[in-house]
């Protein structure tokens, strides 16, 4: 598969799954911002709907104060002239189309009816007739009549109350089959006398039970006739409790769908806990959206709902309709992007497939190779840069071969160093020892003063210290394969600082020994081991040239026992804190370091399932430390 193919394949891909994204988001937001104005929509409609509906009581509430200004009806109500105000009533009744009117006396006893000649109940329970009977002045709201009371108005209004009720699976079971209550729009106005007592209460309103003609006023004056496919897209419902008492929701076969109920979610919501419910829901046989706000009697007490919904269907066409024009416009862009890709794409990568080839010659040895080529812009700058990349790689690699040829040279020469420095500490230990023992026969005279024992006895100690660091010399010198044995680490290090302590570089070094007696053995070379601590103290002494402290300290921690090599010098720069293991990486002047030092104990240490870790702080000092692990005890 080539780079080409590769570039162009992502190319289309970052393309198809930008717009992708970008499609998706973009629906997403166009989607709920346009449901949200819709529901908005719904939401104001909510309050046309409100007022219209507070207007249809405001109109019973001026016809009834308009009447109780007659003249006739207070003296007939006085003179109990029943055949005068049924008549009045009856009229009253008729012209403004109420379901029912009535007049009480001053203690909410019922004098007549318009429906019925029923009288002498008493009524001042009611909510309009005993604000009016506390306050003096007219009343009116929604209220609820029980069967009984629509009886006593009328035989009729009871019959037209009674609702089967429709059960369904979003709503709770419902506790009788028919509904026996009537919602009520009315108002009640005071007949006062000359002294503003009141002498009669006149009432009247409209029984809500399929009445529908006020919904469709509500409807007509909310909506104004919208339609969509033959069916008018907005509806209003009145709810008695969670039942649908009137409404223009239709069912399947045309019928209005007075009888079912409120789902429990805008149940609880509305009739519970009063809140105003918008959301988009399934009403009857189709999706609206929806709002919902309680209606309350004028004691404040919730006793039903009022509702308005719009047919969710022609804002979701509407909505297919945009998101198909924005999806074709992205399809289009899509498609003329990845034609302009294609016809651009091999002018563009043309540079890359150059840089690509020499950088395949370079991996394969040719260091020679070079783009050769010099395009206009960016892509002419990367060729230029590729082509110094690879001609300074060729001269590190030159460089790195005459750092190696001289690395081997001189590893060669202090191998002969060594060899020689052996072969000297062994013929300058056989003079010691003969050196050792006169010594130790003359200071067995007896006839020796005190002064000449003293002297022998300086001879004996100094040719016994020469002697020690001679055998470490030979120990550290000789050539021996890499045997790995149980070592006690406080040992190699004794061992290894009695070769330092004699060493001219460190006369002005405190070296400080912080062992822990108790360390568990280790299984590692010993010479190894001691090339690892001698190569760390001896780059710490370069780092002290004014002297200091070198404290070398041993503990046990996770199981493994830990070396710490603490210098109080100059310390390392952070930037070559990553590099210092790097084979060849030296800060020292040329001809002071190689830069392996460090890189081979590292990998001495891992040869022993070790770590080797370093801590510092410039201008305070360096802390390298090897954890090694203990030797396991075996089972018995």
């Amino acid at each position: 598969m080539s780079i080409r193919f590769r570039l162009t394949i992502a190319a289309i891909a970052v393309i198809l799954v930008a717009n992708s994204l970008l499609s998706f988001i973009a629906l997403q937001y166009l989607g709920h911002t346009w449901m949200g104005e819709v529901q908005n929509r719904v939401r104001r409609n909510l309050n046309s709907a409100r007022a219209a509906y507070q207007s249809q009581t405001d109109v019973i509430a001026w016809f009834l104060r308009a009447t109780a200004r007659d003249c006739t009806l207070a003296p007939a109500a006085a003179r109990n002239d029943r055949a005068t105000l049924e008549t009045m009533l009856r009229s009253l009744g008729e012209s403004n189309n109420m379901d029912f009117v009535g007049l009480t006396d001053a203690e909410g006893r019922v004098i007549c009816r318009s429906g019925s000649r029923r009288q002498g109940d008493d009524i001042s329970a009611d909510p309009l007739v005993a604000q009016v009977l506390r306050d003096r002045t007219a009343a009116s709201g929604t209220v609820v009549f029980s069967q009984k009371r629509l009886l006593a108005e009328g035989r009729s209004l009871a019959d037209r109350a009674a609702i089967p009720i429709i059960p369904t699976e979003a709503a709770r079971p419902p506790s009788d089959l028919v509904l026996s209550d009537g919602l009520v729009i009315a108002a009640a106005v005071p007949l006062l006398d000359d002294r503003g007592q009141i002498q009669a209460i006149l009432y009247g309103g409209h029984l809500l039970n399929q009445r529908y003609e006020i919904v469709d006023a509500i409807k007509d004056q909310v909506f104004r006739g919208e339609a969509y496919q033959g069916r008018e897209i907005g509806t209003v419902t009145i709810f008695l409790r969670d039942v649908r008492v009137s409404t223009n929701v239709k069912r399947q076969d045309g019928s209005r769908a007075v009888g079912t109920q409120l789902s429990t979610l805008v149940s609880d919501a509305v009739l519970e806990r009063g809140e105003i419910w918008a959301a988009p829901a399934f009403v009857v046989n189709d999706w609206y959206i929806t709002a919902y706000e309680p209606i309350r009697d004028p004691a404040g007490k919730i006793i039903g709902v009022l509702y308005v919904g719009l047919l969710r269907a022609p804002f979701t066409h509407q909505l297919r309709i945009i998101s198909v024009v924005f999806l074709t416009i992205i399809g289009g862009a899509t498609l003329a992007s990845l034609v302009l890709l294609l016809l651009v794409h091999g002018r563009v990568l043309r540079p890359v497939h150059c840089v690509v080839d020499m950088a395949q010659k370079v991996i394969g040895g040719d260091l020679t190779a070079r783009v050769g080529i010099r395009p206009p812009g960016e892509m002419g700058v990367l060729c230029r840069a590729v082509d110094s990349m690879a001609e300074a790689v060729a001269e590190r690699a030159e460089l790195l071969k005459q750092a190696t040829r001289q690395q081997i040279h001189r590893s060669e020469q202090l191998a002969s160093v060594g060899r020689l420095a052996a072969g000297v500490a062994h013929e300058i230990n056989n003079p010691l020892t003969g050196v050792l023992a006169f010594a130790d026969l003359m200071r067995e005279k007896e006839n020796l003063d005190d002064q000449d024992r003293e002297d022998l006895d300086v001879i004996i100690r100094e040719t016994k210290r020469v002697r020690e660091i001679v055998r470490g010399l030979l120990d550290y010198a000789r050539e021996t394969p890499s045997v790995k044995k149980v070592l006690n680490v406080n040992d190699v290090i004794r061992q290894m600082t009695r070769l330092l302590g004699n060493r001219e570089a460190f006369q002005h070094v405190n070296i400080v020994e912080i062992l822990d007696d108790n360390l568990p053995p280790i299984n590692g070379d010993q010479n190894q081991l001691q090339q690892v601590l001698l190569n760390l103290a001896l780059n710490a002494c370069e780092a002290m040239t004014e002297g200091g402290t070198l404290v070398i300290a041993t503990s046990l921690a996770d199981h493994r026992v830990v070396i710490e090599v603490t210098d109080t010098g100059c310390g390392i720069a952070p930037e070559h804190l990553d590099k210092i293991f790097d084979p060849f990486f030296t800060t020292k002047p040329v001809g002071k370091g190689t830069g392996l030092g460090l890189s081979v104990s590292s990998a001495i240490v891992q040869q022993h399932d070790g770590t080797l870790e370093v801590r510092s702080s410039p201008g305070k000092g360096t802390t390298f430390s090897i954890a090694l692990p203990v030797v396991q005890p075996t089972a018995a």
